[in-house]
Protein backbone atom coordinates (compact mmCIF):
# COMPACT_ATOMS: atom_id res chain seq x y z
CA UNK A 1 0.00 0.00 0.00
CA UNK A 2 1.12 3.70 -0.50
CA UNK A 3 2.53 5.19 2.89
CA UNK A 4 1.42 8.76 1.98
CA UNK A 5 -1.86 10.64 3.19
CA UNK A 6 -4.99 10.11 1.31
CA UNK A 7 -6.24 13.70 0.84
CA UNK A 8 -5.50 16.54 -1.57
CA UNK A 9 -2.63 17.95 0.58
CA UNK A 10 -0.75 15.08 -0.24
CA UNK A 11 2.58 16.37 -2.39
CA UNK A 12 3.62 14.31 -5.32
CA UNK A 13 6.93 11.65 -5.32
CA UNK A 14 8.58 9.85 -7.27
CA UNK A 15 8.45 5.79 -8.00
CA UNK A 16 11.97 5.75 -6.38
CA UNK A 17 11.23 8.04 -3.44
CA UNK A 18 7.71 5.08 -2.93
CA UNK A 19 10.05 2.57 -2.88
CA UNK A 20 12.39 3.89 0.02
CA UNK A 21 9.05 4.36 2.12
CA UNK A 22 7.94 1.35 1.50
CA UNK A 23 11.81 -0.27 2.25
CA UNK A 24 11.55 2.32 5.30
CA UNK A 25 8.28 0.98 6.61
CA UNK A 26 9.02 -2.62 6.21
CA UNK A 27 11.88 -2.11 8.03
CA UNK A 28 10.74 -0.90 11.06
CA UNK A 29 8.28 -3.73 10.57
CA UNK A 30 11.27 -6.23 10.97
CA UNK A 31 12.49 -4.07 14.25
CA UNK A 32 9.14 -4.19 15.81
CA UNK A 33 8.60 -7.98 14.93
CA UNK A 34 11.04 -9.88 14.07
CA UNK A 35 14.13 -8.23 16.26
CA UNK A 36 12.26 -7.52 19.22
CA UNK A 37 10.78 -11.06 19.50
CA UNK A 38 14.76 -12.07 19.65
CA UNK A 39 15.48 -9.37 21.88
CA UNK A 40 12.83 -10.95 24.33
CA UNK A 41 14.32 -14.62 23.49
CA UNK A 42 17.22 -13.23 24.75
CA UNK A 43 16.48 -11.86 27.86
CA UNK A 44 14.01 -15.18 29.07
CA UNK A 45 16.78 -16.93 28.13
CA UNK A 46 19.72 -15.51 29.34
CA UNK A 47 19.80 -12.48 30.75
CA UNK A 48 16.97 -12.89 33.04
CA UNK A 49 18.52 -15.79 34.44
CA UNK A 50 21.83 -14.16 34.83
CA UNK A 51 20.60 -11.32 36.74
CA UNK A 52 18.98 -13.59 39.18
CA UNK A 53 22.37 -14.99 40.03
CA UNK A 54 23.97 -11.81 40.11
CA UNK A 55 21.25 -9.77 42.21
CA UNK A 56 19.44 -12.75 43.97
CA UNK A 57 16.19 -11.85 42.01
CA UNK A 58 14.96 -11.38 38.69
CA UNK A 59 14.41 -8.11 37.37
CA UNK A 60 11.58 -6.51 39.09
CA UNK A 61 10.71 -2.88 37.18
CA UNK A 62 10.98 -1.13 33.59
CA UNK A 63 14.85 0.51 35.40
CA UNK A 64 16.00 -3.04 36.43
CA UNK A 65 15.24 -4.89 32.91
CA UNK A 66 16.76 -2.21 31.14
CA UNK A 67 19.88 -2.40 33.41
CA UNK A 68 19.90 -5.88 33.02
CA UNK A 69 19.84 -6.13 29.02
CA UNK A 70 21.32 -3.10 27.86
CA UNK A 71 24.88 -4.52 27.25
CA UNK A 72 23.32 -7.84 25.16
CA UNK A 73 24.14 -8.12 21.72
CA UNK A 74 20.31 -8.59 21.69
CA UNK A 75 18.83 -5.41 22.77
CA UNK A 76 22.17 -3.47 20.96
CA UNK A 77 20.97 -4.72 17.77
CA UNK A 78 17.29 -3.76 18.20
CA UNK A 79 18.34 -0.32 19.54
CA UNK A 80 20.65 0.59 16.98
CA UNK A 81 18.54 -0.49 14.10
CA UNK A 82 14.79 0.77 15.48
CA UNK A 83 16.90 4.43 16.22
CA UNK A 84 17.95 4.49 12.30
CA UNK A 85 14.73 3.20 11.28
CA UNK A 86 13.18 5.86 13.17
CA UNK A 87 15.46 8.55 11.98
CA UNK A 88 14.96 7.04 8.24
CA UNK A 89 10.90 7.50 8.25
CA UNK A 90 12.06 11.51 8.54
CA UNK A 91 14.60 11.12 6.04
CA UNK A 92 12.26 9.24 3.80
CA UNK A 93 9.75 12.54 3.40
CA UNK A 94 12.15 15.16 4.18
CA UNK A 95 13.15 15.70 0.53
CA UNK A 96 9.71 16.19 -0.63
CA UNK A 97 8.23 18.24 1.60
CA UNK A 98 10.69 20.53 1.18
CA UNK A 99 10.92 20.82 -2.45
CA UNK A 100 6.94 21.50 -2.02
CA UNK A 101 7.30 24.09 0.30
CA UNK A 102 6.15 26.80 -1.89
CA UNK A 103 3.38 24.87 -3.68
CA UNK A 104 1.75 24.18 0.08
CA UNK A 105 2.06 26.81 1.34
CA UNK A 106 -0.37 28.11 -1.92
CA UNK A 107 -2.57 25.01 -1.30
CA UNK A 108 -2.60 25.58 2.37
CA UNK A 109 -4.25 29.12 1.79
CA UNK A 110 -6.29 28.49 -1.30
CA UNK A 111 -9.92 29.30 -0.83
CA UNK A 112 -11.82 25.78 -0.68
CA UNK A 113 -15.63 25.02 -1.96
CA UNK A 114 -16.55 24.92 1.80
CA UNK A 115 -15.76 27.35 4.89
CA UNK A 116 -15.98 24.70 7.36
CA UNK A 117 -14.25 25.14 10.54
CA UNK A 118 -12.02 27.74 11.38
CA UNK A 119 -8.39 28.85 12.23
CA UNK A 120 -7.02 31.32 15.32
CA UNK A 121 -3.35 31.71 15.98
CA UNK A 122 -2.39 33.61 18.34
CA UNK A 123 1.96 34.29 18.48
CA UNK A 124 1.60 35.65 22.30
CA UNK A 125 1.25 31.56 23.07
CA UNK A 126 4.36 30.85 24.84
CA UNK A 127 6.35 27.95 23.14
CA UNK A 128 6.86 25.87 26.19
CA UNK A 129 10.85 24.34 26.37
CA UNK A 130 9.06 20.69 26.11
CA UNK A 131 8.85 21.32 22.76
CA UNK A 132 11.11 23.91 21.47
CA UNK A 133 14.19 22.45 23.36
CA UNK A 134 13.81 19.03 21.62
CA UNK A 135 13.33 17.13 18.79
CA UNK A 136 10.79 14.64 19.80
CA UNK A 137 10.75 11.42 17.87
CA UNK A 138 13.39 12.57 16.34
CA UNK A 139 11.78 14.28 14.22
CA UNK A 140 14.04 17.44 13.00
CA UNK A 141 12.64 20.79 13.78
CA UNK A 142 9.71 19.01 16.03
CA UNK A 143 6.29 20.35 15.74
CA UNK A 144 6.98 24.25 16.04
CA UNK A 145 9.73 25.17 13.54
CA UNK A 146 8.59 27.71 11.08
CA UNK A 147 10.38 28.63 7.87
CA UNK A 148 8.55 31.77 6.67
CA UNK A 149 5.29 33.61 6.82
CA UNK A 150 2.10 31.26 7.31
CA UNK A 151 4.16 28.23 7.16
CA UNK A 152 2.99 24.81 7.37
CA UNK A 153 5.86 22.74 6.63
CA UNK A 154 6.24 20.89 9.72
CA UNK A 155 2.36 19.94 9.49
CA UNK A 156 3.40 18.44 6.14
CA UNK A 157 6.40 17.08 7.54
CA UNK A 158 4.65 15.49 10.60
CA UNK A 159 1.66 13.78 8.42
CA UNK A 160 3.99 12.20 5.50
CA UNK A 161 6.48 11.01 7.92
CA UNK A 162 3.57 9.30 10.47
CA UNK A 163 2.14 7.87 7.29
CA UNK A 164 5.88 5.58 6.82
CA UNK A 165 5.83 5.12 10.48
CA UNK A 166 2.61 3.45 11.33
CA UNK A 167 3.37 1.23 8.25
CA UNK A 168 -0.44 1.51 7.59
CA UNK A 169 -1.72 0.45 10.71
CA UNK A 170 -3.49 3.62 11.09
CA UNK A 171 -5.67 3.38 8.15
CA UNK A 172 -5.80 5.84 5.14
CA UNK A 173 -6.63 8.68 6.98
CA UNK A 174 -4.05 7.53 9.92
CA UNK A 175 -6.86 8.22 12.17
CA UNK A 176 -7.82 4.74 13.21
CA UNK A 177 -7.37 5.64 17.41
CA UNK A 178 -10.27 8.51 17.22
CA UNK A 179 -12.52 6.29 14.96
CA UNK A 180 -12.06 3.57 17.41
CA UNK A 181 -12.61 4.99 20.92
CA UNK A 182 -15.38 8.17 19.44
CA UNK A 183 -17.66 4.70 17.85
CA UNK A 184 -16.86 3.32 21.51
CA UNK A 185 -17.66 6.46 23.28
CA UNK A 186 -21.07 6.68 21.50
CA UNK A 187 -21.87 3.26 22.30
CA UNK A 188 -20.23 2.85 25.35
CA UNK A 189 -22.18 6.39 27.16
CA UNK A 190 -25.69 6.83 25.90
CA UNK A 191 -26.59 8.94 28.36
CA UNK A 192 -23.52 11.69 27.18
CA UNK A 193 -24.88 14.69 25.24
CA UNK A 194 -22.29 15.25 23.52
CA UNK A 195 -22.54 19.02 21.62
CA UNK A 196 -18.67 19.71 21.70
CA UNK A 197 -15.92 17.92 21.78
CA UNK A 198 -12.18 19.49 22.86
CA UNK A 199 -9.10 17.47 21.57
CA UNK A 200 -6.13 19.20 23.42
CA UNK A 201 -2.58 18.51 21.89
CA UNK A 202 -4.40 17.79 18.59
CA UNK A 203 -1.21 18.35 16.05
CA UNK A 204 -2.77 17.83 12.50
CA UNK A 205 -5.90 16.85 13.30
CA UNK A 206 -5.30 12.52 12.86
CA UNK A 207 -7.72 11.95 16.00
CA UNK A 208 -9.73 15.42 15.71
CA UNK A 209 -11.40 14.92 12.82
CA UNK A 210 -12.68 11.42 13.34
CA UNK A 211 -14.67 12.41 16.53
CA UNK A 212 -16.58 15.13 14.11
CA UNK A 213 -17.20 12.45 11.72
CA UNK A 214 -18.67 10.20 14.59
CA UNK A 215 -20.93 13.31 16.23
CA UNK A 216 -21.17 15.08 13.16
CA UNK A 217 -24.08 16.84 15.07
CA UNK A 218 -21.21 18.17 17.65
CA UNK A 219 -19.24 20.94 17.20
CA UNK A 220 -15.34 19.68 17.86
CA UNK A 221 -12.50 22.07 18.89
CA UNK A 222 -8.52 21.05 18.89
CA UNK A 223 -5.64 22.93 20.29
CA UNK A 224 -2.17 22.55 20.16
CA UNK A 225 0.68 25.63 20.99
CA UNK A 226 2.36 24.42 17.23
CA UNK A 227 1.20 27.10 14.50
CA UNK A 228 2.57 24.75 11.45
CA UNK A 229 0.40 21.76 12.66
CA UNK A 230 -2.67 23.82 13.17
CA UNK A 231 -2.27 25.58 9.51
CA UNK A 232 -1.53 22.76 8.06
CA UNK A 233 -4.59 20.47 9.94
CA UNK A 234 -7.03 23.31 9.26
CA UNK A 235 -6.47 23.25 5.83
CA UNK A 236 -6.51 19.28 6.04
CA UNK A 237 -9.37 18.99 7.30
CA UNK A 238 -11.17 21.47 5.00
CA UNK A 239 -9.28 18.94 2.30
CA UNK A 240 -11.53 16.17 4.19
CA UNK A 241 -14.72 18.14 4.18
CA UNK A 242 -15.15 18.06 7.98
CA UNK A 243 -15.69 21.06 10.17
CA UNK A 244 -13.12 21.47 12.96
CA UNK A 245 -12.21 24.75 15.02
CA UNK A 246 -7.97 24.58 15.33
CA UNK A 247 -6.73 27.22 17.69
CA UNK A 248 -3.14 28.11 19.01
CA UNK A 249 -3.60 27.55 22.88
CA UNK A 250 -1.43 25.50 25.96
CA UNK A 251 -3.57 22.44 27.38
CA UNK A 252 -2.38 23.74 30.70
CA UNK A 253 -3.66 27.20 30.27
CA UNK A 254 -7.09 26.39 28.22
CA UNK A 255 -8.85 29.82 26.91
CA UNK A 256 -12.52 28.54 27.21
CA UNK A 257 -14.64 29.15 30.02
CA UNK A 258 -15.83 26.81 32.31
CA UNK A 259 -17.87 24.07 31.55
CA UNK A 260 -17.95 24.38 27.76
CA UNK A 261 -17.22 21.01 26.47
CA UNK A 262 -19.00 17.21 26.73
CA UNK A 263 -16.15 15.45 25.87
CA UNK A 264 -12.51 16.78 26.08
CA UNK A 265 -10.07 14.41 24.65
CA UNK A 266 -6.20 13.41 23.74
CA UNK A 267 -4.15 10.98 21.86
CA UNK A 268 -0.74 10.22 22.63
CA UNK A 269 0.14 13.73 24.44
CA UNK A 270 -0.24 13.62 27.84
CA UNK A 271 3.08 11.74 27.82
CA UNK A 272 5.03 14.42 25.66
CA UNK A 273 4.35 16.78 28.92
CA UNK A 274 6.51 17.43 32.11
CA UNK A 275 4.78 15.81 35.14
CA UNK A 276 3.94 19.54 36.49
CA UNK A 277 2.41 20.23 33.48
CA UNK A 278 0.01 16.92 33.03
CA UNK A 279 -1.48 17.87 35.99
CA UNK A 280 -1.95 21.39 35.16
CA UNK A 281 -3.54 20.11 31.80
CA UNK A 282 -5.71 17.40 33.61
CA UNK A 283 -7.17 19.84 36.41
CA UNK A 284 -7.79 22.67 32.98
CA UNK A 285 -9.79 19.43 31.31
CA UNK A 286 -12.17 19.20 34.32
CA UNK A 287 -12.25 22.58 34.88
CA UNK A 288 -13.81 22.96 31.26
CA UNK A 289 -15.92 20.01 31.26
CA UNK A 290 -19.32 20.57 31.75
CA UNK A 291 -21.39 18.65 34.97
CA UNK A 292 -21.43 14.92 33.67
CA UNK A 293 -19.26 15.33 30.85
CA UNK A 294 -16.06 13.08 29.68
CA UNK A 295 -12.47 13.08 29.60
CA UNK A 296 -10.91 10.72 27.96
CA UNK A 297 -6.82 10.17 27.43
CA UNK A 298 -5.41 7.48 24.66
CA UNK A 299 -2.09 6.88 26.22
CA UNK A 300 0.06 3.37 26.49
CA UNK A 301 -0.81 1.60 29.41
CA UNK A 302 0.79 2.61 32.68
CA UNK A 303 3.83 0.41 34.21
CA UNK A 304 1.89 -0.14 37.27
CA UNK A 305 -0.81 -2.39 35.23
CA UNK A 306 2.55 -4.40 33.22
CA UNK A 307 5.20 -6.94 33.65
CA UNK A 308 8.56 -5.47 34.47
CA UNK A 309 9.77 -6.72 30.76
CA UNK A 310 6.58 -5.36 28.94
CA UNK A 311 7.22 -1.95 30.55
CA UNK A 312 10.68 -2.00 29.86
CA UNK A 313 10.03 -2.45 26.08
CA UNK A 314 7.07 0.13 25.81
CA UNK A 315 9.45 2.42 28.09
CA UNK A 316 12.25 2.00 25.29
CA UNK A 317 11.19 5.32 23.47
CA UNK A 318 11.97 7.46 26.78
CA UNK A 319 15.41 6.34 26.60
CA UNK A 320 16.12 6.29 23.28
CA UNK A 321 13.60 8.31 20.96
CA UNK A 322 13.79 11.79 22.17
CA UNK A 323 10.67 11.32 25.10
CA UNK A 324 12.33 13.12 27.90
CA UNK A 325 9.05 12.66 30.00
CA UNK A 326 7.80 9.61 28.20
CA UNK A 327 8.75 6.87 31.21
CA UNK A 328 7.93 9.45 34.03
CA UNK A 329 4.09 9.67 32.90
CA UNK A 330 4.40 6.01 32.56
CA UNK A 331 5.19 5.53 35.98
CA UNK A 332 2.41 7.34 37.31
CA UNK A 333 -1.09 6.19 38.22
CA UNK A 334 -3.75 7.28 36.24
CA UNK A 335 -5.98 7.34 38.90
CA UNK A 336 -4.25 9.35 41.14
CA UNK A 337 -3.23 11.82 38.83
CA UNK A 338 -7.07 12.13 38.27
CA UNK A 339 -8.14 12.26 41.20
CA UNK A 340 -5.04 14.99 42.20
CA UNK A 341 -7.23 17.55 39.17
CA UNK A 342 -10.24 17.14 41.19
CA UNK A 343 -12.11 14.50 39.48
CA UNK A 344 -14.08 12.03 41.46
CA UNK A 345 -12.07 8.80 41.83
CA UNK A 346 -14.92 6.74 41.49
CA UNK A 347 -15.64 7.69 37.87
CA UNK A 348 -12.24 6.35 37.05
CA UNK A 349 -12.12 3.75 34.17
CA UNK A 350 -9.46 2.13 32.35
CA UNK A 351 -10.34 0.60 28.82
CA UNK A 352 -8.60 -1.73 26.37
CA UNK A 353 -10.30 -0.97 22.79
CA UNK A 354 -9.73 -3.37 19.80
CA UNK A 355 -8.97 -1.30 16.66
CA UNK A 356 -11.90 -0.63 13.88
CA UNK A 357 -8.55 -0.31 11.30
CA UNK A 358 -7.08 -3.69 12.36
CA UNK A 359 -10.09 -5.76 13.06
CA UNK A 360 -12.62 -4.18 10.58
CA UNK A 361 -16.60 -3.30 11.08
CA UNK A 362 -17.73 -6.66 11.96
CA UNK A 363 -14.95 -7.69 13.60
CA UNK A 364 -14.86 -4.57 15.62
CA UNK A 365 -18.30 -5.20 17.10
CA UNK A 366 -16.96 -9.21 17.58
CA UNK A 367 -13.64 -8.24 19.39
CA UNK A 368 -15.51 -5.56 21.69
CA UNK A 369 -17.83 -8.45 22.82
CA UNK A 370 -14.47 -10.08 24.11
CA UNK A 371 -12.08 -7.20 24.99
CA UNK A 372 -10.40 -7.93 27.56
CA UNK A 373 -7.98 -5.76 29.99
CA UNK A 374 -4.46 -4.76 29.45
CA UNK A 375 -2.09 -7.10 28.84
CA UNK A 376 1.66 -7.17 27.07
CA UNK A 377 0.40 -6.51 23.23
CA UNK A 378 -1.70 -3.48 24.67
CA UNK A 379 -1.06 -0.51 21.90
CA UNK A 380 1.99 -2.70 20.31
CA UNK A 381 1.83 -2.55 16.43
CA UNK A 382 1.18 -6.02 16.59
CA UNK A 383 -1.64 -9.05 16.10
CA UNK A 384 -4.68 -8.18 17.28
CA UNK A 385 -4.63 -4.33 18.18
CA UNK A 386 -6.04 -2.89 20.72
CA UNK A 387 -5.99 0.55 21.91
CA UNK A 388 -5.58 2.02 25.93
CA UNK A 389 -7.50 4.37 27.75
CA UNK A 390 -8.47 5.99 30.94
CA UNK A 391 -11.31 7.97 31.56
CA UNK A 392 -13.15 10.08 34.39
CA UNK A 393 -16.83 12.13 34.64
CA UNK A 394 -17.19 15.50 36.19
Amino acid sequence: MPYEPSHDLKLDRSLDESARQDFVAALRGFVLHDMAADMRAAYEQRVKPAAERVWGHEPRDSGEVHKALRDDLAFKFYSSVRVNAQEMVWDSVREIVERSRSSLGEQVRKPRGNTLGSLTLDPAVPMPRSVSAVDVHLMPGNYHSEYGADDATQGAFYDNGTAVFYMGLMGRDQGDIAHTLSRWVRARYPDLDVRRILDVGCTIGHNTVPWAQSFPEAEVHGVDVAAPMLRYGHARARAMNVAVHFRQMDATALQYPDDSFDVVWSSMFLHELPLKSICQALAECRRVLRPGGLMIHMELPPNNALQPYDAFYLDWDGWYNCEPFYKTFRDQDPKALCAGAGFDPATFEQHVVPSLNWFGEEGFQRALDRAGGIDKDTGRFDQGLSWYAFSARK
